[in-house]
Formats: C-alpha cells, structure tokens, sequence
C-alpha cells in the first residue's frame, strides 16, 4: 500500500538564511549545549531539508532555473548518483583538490551523503 503524497503547505514555510543559522548553532556551540560536529551536522541536515522542501514545492522547475542560473552543480562524473557512497569513496583516493571540491559541492547539493561528505573532507585535510 503506498502513502499518499505529502505536500507542504507555502504558509507554514519558513525563511531562515544559512548565516542566522549557522549563527544560532555557533551560539550553542559557544555555551556547550552542543558539540561543534553536532552543531555542523545539525546546519546540514537543516539545509537539506530546506532544499528537500524547496524541491517538493517547485520540482523540475526548481531545478530547471537552478541550471539555467549555473546554481545546479554537475555530476563529478558520469553515473555519479548510480554509485553507493563507499563507491564514491573508493574513488577518492588520487583526487586533485580540485576534484574533491566539486564532489564535496554536488554531494551536499544532492545525496548529502554524511560518509561521503566526511571522507571528502578528512582528505581535503
């Protein structure tokens, strides 16, 4: 049995820019309410579904602007989001810099995938 579609109501929506938010987890950070990987989680995780709410509200259209306005990243390289996220990683090693930015960029716009996006990073040092 499939659920029905979920859509999200415009006015229960809220706009909260990614500076305020990172701010306001900074804050926790600062009063150790919460750790500052905690706090990197939380933000991604938040943006994600922002996105997430974004796309549901706006679909292909979304989508078809974002490219238009070269805000969409390309896929690091073909079948990129066929691949499971130790695939992606297996692929890491030998990676310019370079490289590893654009997949860092297209994983956090996409799949937000935390493994993937670790291993990028310890690698970018």
């Amino acid at each position: 049995m499939t659920q029905p579609r979920r859509t999200t109501n415009p006015l229960d929506l809220v706009v909260l820019t990614r500076a305020r938010l990172q701010e306001a987890v900074d804050e926790a950070v600062e009063r150790g309410r919460i750790t500052r990987g905690d706090a990197a989680d939380l933000v991604a995780d938040l943006i994600a579904r922002g996105r997430a709410q974004a796309d549901e509200l706006l679909g292909p259209p979304l989508q078809a602007a974002r490219r238009a306005a070269g805000r969409a990243p390309e896929p690091p390289s073909g079948g990129y989001d066929d691949l499971t996220a130790a695939q992606v990683i297996a692929q890491l090693d030998g990676m310019e810099d370079a490289e590893l930015r654009r997949v860092r960029e297209y994983e956090r716009a996409n799949a937000n995938r935390k493994t993937v996006l670790g291993a990028v990073d310890r690698k970018l040092g």
